[in-house]
């Protein structure tokens, strides 16, 4: 699996303006909307069978053969049946967020995250109707008339203000969450109706798409997080439960007593081993420190900042949003190529540069102002700190306002002074999560099964949410369940 960090990069790439995703849709902005009938969209097919370069570039690929092959089957049965019929694209992304959302080209990406919290193939059906449904009904072309904004990164937009946001440019733009580009009610509303109907006419019950919506309350309420699991600002509600599992019962009657399937034991056996939660692999935050064990560096992150790891770059935010600074590849050239390289990514004016040395790393060091994108914006102040770790260049970029600007410097500094060589076994060695599938002993609760498979009881909770089920559900013998472990 390539390297986050460096993968998809090219010299200063990551501080480049990203391609829009205007059109995207997070799956808790399901939320609080009023019943719709879906419009009948035009017939002009769309062509979005190849994924974005950017939305690779920011997640990467998931490597499991089983999932795309699961994706493009039941993608492939769905648009055959949708109402605009096209050469439409699925795929799973490297993401631990629990997330699906689709591009108006017409591509739909599910991240792993996702992926290992549906307990079956009708849950798994009915938020991939959803997400097609955006497309068939074109509410991404809706969308773009009215956002600009085109961020894919993942949290920081949330905790930066506005000023910050507007002053740093690329960088700003793309730590914009996919929860900014939300869709109005109406399109939601139909998005629903959508993903009903498309899983239905491919044999699956929908009401277990309503279920799911229970499964995303609970990790939320777990997450005691200001930014929900799906980075939007609206919770799952019991009345969009409600409404969808009315609209599966009508689909369900209108199929005349069809056997709808649920698929839960062979969804279950395709996620086997599906990674689960942070992969430490691709770097993790532990004690203030960023550790990347396959790159086999460290550094510190500034005290209380908030931080956000992604394939292109490592993010750290000043809590309240007056400060951003971005760790990231520089590519494999010279100090000076990077940096002059960087510069210009960056937009800067009247910038100096001076090399040094910075922990026994030969470096490069360039303060100036980035210019203002517009006549609204407060340009930045930036300090870059190139550093040289044998062929490749890593680049720690300080961005704050002029005013605060010396406020800040300091933090920049200790961070890129403090990076080294990874040499610590123990966070070299550190291994991800993987999602097991076990196998109910006897008749038994799942808090029992938990415990019989070594489950600490501190993780009790978290399990039953993974498992759609609370602790003292009844499991009868044989009865598949999900556990987490290395």
């Amino acid at each position: 699996m390539p390297n986050p960090i460096i993968r998809g990069l090219r010299t200063g790439a990551a501080l480049l303006l990203l391609l829009p995703l205007a059109s995207s849709s997070s799956l808790t902005d399901w939320a609080a909307r009023t019943p719709a009938a879906p419009s009948t969209p035009a017939a002009r097919p769309l062509q979005g069978a190849k994924p974005d370069p950017a939305v690779i570039a920011q997640f990467g690929l998931y490597n499991s053969a089983t999932l795309q092959n699961l994706i493009d089957a039941k993608g492939k049965q769905m648009t055959a049946i949708s109402d605009r019929p096209g050469d439409y694209g699925f795929t799973v992304v490297d993401s631990p967020v629990i997330n699906a959302f689709a591009t108006p080209d017409g591509h739909v990406y599910f991240t792993r995250g996702i992926m290992a919290y549906f307990n079956d193939e009708a849950q798994f059906a009915g938020v991939l109707g959803h997400e097609l449904g955006h497309i068939t009904a074109q509410h991404g072309k809706k969308q773009q008339t009215r956002s600009t904004i085109a961020g894919i990164g993942m949290i920081l937009g949330s905790v930066l203000a506005p000023r910050v946001m507007q002053s740093v440019g690329g960088v700003a733009q793309q730590v914009v969450g996919l929860g900014m580009l939300k869709y109005g009610r109406d399109d939601e509303n139909e998005s629903d109706a959508l993903g009903v109907k498309y899983s239905t006419k491919i044999g699956y019950d929908a009401s277990h798409m309503a279920d799911f919506f229970q499964t995303l309350s609970r990790t939320e309420a777990q997450s005691g997080s200001s930014i929900p699991t799906f980075l939007s600002t609206h919770p799952n509600s019991a009345d969009r439960y409600t409404r969808v599992k009315g609209l599966a019962a009508q689909a369900k009657q209108a199929a005349g007593g069809r056997a709808l399937a649920v698929n839960r034991n062979q969804y279950l056996k395709a996620i086997e081993g599906l990674n689960y939660g942070e992969d430490p692999r691709q770097g993790f935050v532990e004690g203030g420190v960023f550790y990347h064990p396959d790159l086999k560096f460290r550094f510190p992150i500034p005290s209380g900042w908030k931080s956000q790891n992604s394939p292109q770059q490592f993010q750290m935010a000043e809590p309240n949003g007056k400060a951003l600074l971005v760790f990231l590849g520089a590519g494999n050239g010279t100090l000076d190529a990077a940096a002059q390289s960087l510069a210009k990514s960056i937009g800067l004016q009247s910038a100096q540069a001076q090399k040094t040395t910075i922990n026994g790393f030969p470096a490069m060091v360039i303060e100036g102002d980035q210019a203002a994108s517009d006549q609204q914006s407060t340009p930045a102040h930036v300090l870059a700190q190139l550093i040289q770790d044998g062929q490749t260049v890593y680049a720690f970029v300080g961005l704050a306002a002029a005013s605060s600007f010396g406020t800040y410097a300091p933090q920049f500094q200790r961070a890129a002074q403090g990076y080294a060589r990874l040499t610590d076994a123990s966070k070299l060695n550190r291994q991800p999560e993987h999602i097991r599938i076990k196998a109910a002993a006897s008749n038994t609760t799942l808090a029992s099964a938990l415990a019989a498979n070594g489950i600490p009881s501190k993780r009790y909770e978290e399990m039953a949410i993974l498992n759609g089920m609370k602790t003292t559900d009844q499991l009868p013998k044989g009865t598949l369940f999900k556990v987490a472990g290395k």
